[in-house]
């Protein structure tokens, strides 16, 4: 039976222990800050990331990976493993091309490969790779995976917490008139993250709205009917904050290992410096 190998990319938010435990392949995006060029946890780490958007003259810039290294890639697990059957898994196309830099390197490699929109980033695409590979690892078919893939995608939600909009504004998500008044008047946004478009849901003033926001999204988890099977919270340059909110949360939800991470420089770049991503997946 053929194997079945798991692709995602850099902004799907794994743990080191679980690329490695269950041989997952991750291919970087591009960031560029003012002149100079890194690949996403390659040659820059999203702390030292986050360090240096905050001193530099313009916006960072994150890309696609090329098609080459995604050839490169495909064509190093089939090398290995000659009859294997590649799964690649990326972050929206809202937010980036990655998912069609994929679909057309797959087109150039001989081999089994399919491509997929996760529909998602951050963690909430990190669930659906990571569910993927664990099932891969136990001998499932393609068929099998696909299907568990669905399922997870079907299951799950992101939101999004933004305490400062200067980057939304830059990055053209919001109008600059929108930017100015709420910078004004310490305008916080809570946000429902579906296919890479941000869906503001709240706007208040100060770290008490987020805070409210945060514990309506855990009140509705409590809701849930059978139960959540996955959390994620991921931040942007706030350790400590994302350190309470897991404490908070595994209040509720006691048997629950939350992944609580440093967000990626795709997510950090839109958001800017104190940002939530709060991700579950219900049973």
């Amino acid at each position: 039976m053929a194997q079945v190998k798991i692709v995602t990319d850099s902004t799907a938010m794994l743990t080191p222990e679980e690329i490695v435990q269950y041989d997952i392949k991750v291919v970087p995006l591009s960031i560029m800050i003012d002149d100079d060029t890194y690949q996403d946890g390659v040659t820059i780490s999203r702390v030292e990331f986050m360090d240096k958007m905050a001193v530099a003259n313009n916006l960072p810039r994150t890309s696609q990976p090329s098609l080459g290294v995604f050839t490169e890639v495909y064509e190093s697990i089939l090398r290995e493993t000659p009859d294997a059957q590649i799964i690649s898994i990326h972050l929206t196309k809202g937010l980036s091309g990655t998912a069609d830099a994929a679909r057309q390197a797959a087109e150039m490699v001989a081999g089994d490969i399919t491509t997929l929109d996760s529909d998602f980033i951050d963690r909430a695409e990190g669930f659906q790779a990571l569910a993927a590979a664990k099932l891969a690892a136990q001998g499932a078919t393609k068929e099998e995976v696909l299907a568990e893939i669905k399922r997870v995608h079907d299951h799950t939600e992101l939101y999004l917490t933004v305490s400062n909009l200067k980057n939304l504004v830059a990055g053209g998500r919001i109008s600059k008139a929108v930017g100015l008044v709420a910078s004004m008047l310490n305008i916080r946004v809570g946000a429902h993250i579906q296919k890479g478009d941000i869906n503001v849901e709240v706007k208040g003033r100060g770290a008490k709205s987020t805070k409210n926001y945060l514990n309506s999204v855990i009140a509705q988890m409590q809701a849930a009917p059978n139960g959540i099977e996955a959390i994620g919270i991921s931040h942007a340059g706030i350790p400590e904050e994302a350190k309470a909110l897991a404490a908070q949360v595994n209040e509720v939800f006691p048997d629950i290992e939350i992944a609580v991470q440093q967000t990626s420089p795709t997510v950090s770049t839109h958001t800017g410096p104190g940002a939530f991503g709060f991700s579950y997946v219900l049973k």
